[in-house]
C-alpha cells in the first residue's frame, strides 16, 4: 500500500473527530465554571483532571499492547503539556474565575489566526481560501459578542491573551516532532500537563475546599468527555490536518456555550447572536472546502 494512502484519514473520522471538538469542548467552559463555582481552585482543577484522564487513558493503552513513549518522546510531550495544558487550558481555568465562560470561548477563538501565524512561520502557508475562511469566522465571533453582557477583568482577558498563544504554538510546535502514537501522545501530555498543573498549584498557594455535587458532576464530565474523548479527538486531527482546520473548532464553540447558556442558565440569544453563529459556521465551512480542494491538488 502507497504510504501517502496509508495515512490520509477517512472522511467520516475526520468528521468525527471535529464534531467531538466542535461540540464537546463547546460544552467546556460552561464545566469549566460550573466546578469552579463548586469548589475546585483554577490549577488544581486542571491538575486534577489531567492525571486522572491522563493516567487512564494511558493505562489502557498499556493493557492494549501500545508500546510508552520513549525518553525523547517524553521530553516532547512535557513541552506540549506545558503549553497545550499547563497554559493552555489552566489560564482558561484562571480566567474564569472573574471572564464568563462566552467570553472565555470567544477570546480563545483567536487560536486558528495565531495557528496560521505560526505555521506560516514553518513554511506551512495557509491558502487564501484559508484566510478568508479565518476571517470570516473571526467577523462572526465578534459579532456573536458586540455589545453584549459579557464581562471580564483585565487580569482575565490577559490570561486568555496567553492561553490563546501556548495553545496555538504549541499545536503547531507539535508537528512533525518526534512522538507516540497520536492516542499514546494524548495520555502522555495529559500526564505531563497535569504534574505541571499540580506544582503550579502548590507555587501559587491554591486550596481545595469541599466540591459540591454539582462541582463534582462537572469535574467527572470534563475528565470523560472534555479530556479523554475531546482531546485525543483534537491530537488525531493535528496529525491527519491541516493547522487551519484543526483549529477550526474555536469558531463553532462560542455558539455552543450561547446555546448551552441559553439552555441551562436561562440566557438569552437574540437574532443577531443567531447571525453571528451562521456566519462562524460559514467560516468553519470555507475552511472545511479550501482544505479538501487543496487535498485535491496535491492528489
Amino acid at each position: 500500500m502507497d504510504a501517502n494512502t496509508s495515512h490520509t484519514p477517512r472522511p467520516l473520522s475526520v468528521a468525527l473527530a471535529l464534531a467531538a471538538v466542535y461540540l464537546i469542548w463547546g460544552s467546556t467552559y460552561l464545566g469549566i465554571r460550573f466546578a469552579l463555582e463548586g469548589g475546585f481552585p483554577p490549577f488544581l482543577l486542571g491538575g486534577f483532571r489531567f492525571l486522572i484522564a491522563g493516567g487512564l487513558l494511558f493505562a489502557f493503552l498499556r493493557l492494549r499492547g501500545v508500546a510508552p513513549p520513549t525518553r525523547a518522546q517524553w521530553k516532547n510531550l512535557a513541552v506540549m503539556g506545558l503549553l497545550l495544558l499547563a497554559l493552555g487550558n489552566g489560564m482558561v481555568n484562571f480566567a474564569e474565575q472573574t471572564v464568563s465562560s462566552g467570553l472565555a470561548a470567544v477570546a480563545v477563538a483567536s487560536a486558528p489566526i495565531w495557528m496560521g501565524l505560526f505555521a506560516m512561520m514553518r513554511g506551512d502557508k495557509p491558502t487564501r481560501a484559508e484566510w478568508i475562511g479565518i476571517g470570516v469566522g473571526f467577523i462572526g465571533v465578534v459579532w456573536l459578542n458586540a455589545g453584549g453582557a459579557m464581562s471580564g477583568s483585565m487580569q482575565g482577558l490577559i490570561a486568555l491573551l496567553i492561553a490563546s498563544l501556548a495553545w496555538s504554538f504549541g499545536s503547531i510546535w507539535s508537528r512533525g516532532r518526534d512522538l507516540p502514537s497520536p492516542f499514546m501522545a494524548a495520555a502522555g501530555q495529559m500526564l505531563c500537563g497535569g504534574v505541571l498543573m499540580v506544582v503550579i498549584a502548590l507555587i501559587t498557594g491554591e486550596r481545595m475546599s469541599m466540591p459540591t455535587p454539582k462541582g463534582l458532576a462537572a469535574f467527572a464530565y470534563l475528565i470523560v468527555f472534555g479530556s479523554i474523548i475531546g482531546f485525543t479527538a483534537y491530537i488525531w486531527l493535528l496529525h491527519h490536518v491541516r493547522p487551519a482546520l484543526a483549529g477550526s473548532y474555536a469558531y463553532v464553540n462560542p455558539a455552543i456555550a450561547v446555546v448551552l447558556g441559553a439552555w441551562l442558565a436561562g440566557e438569552h440569544a437574540s437574532t443577531a447572536e443567531l447571525g453571528a453563529m451562521l456566519v462562524i459556521l460559514a467560516g468553519v465551512v470555507v475552511i472545511t472546502l479550501a482544505k479538501a480542494g487543496k487535498g485535491k491538488r496535491r492528489t
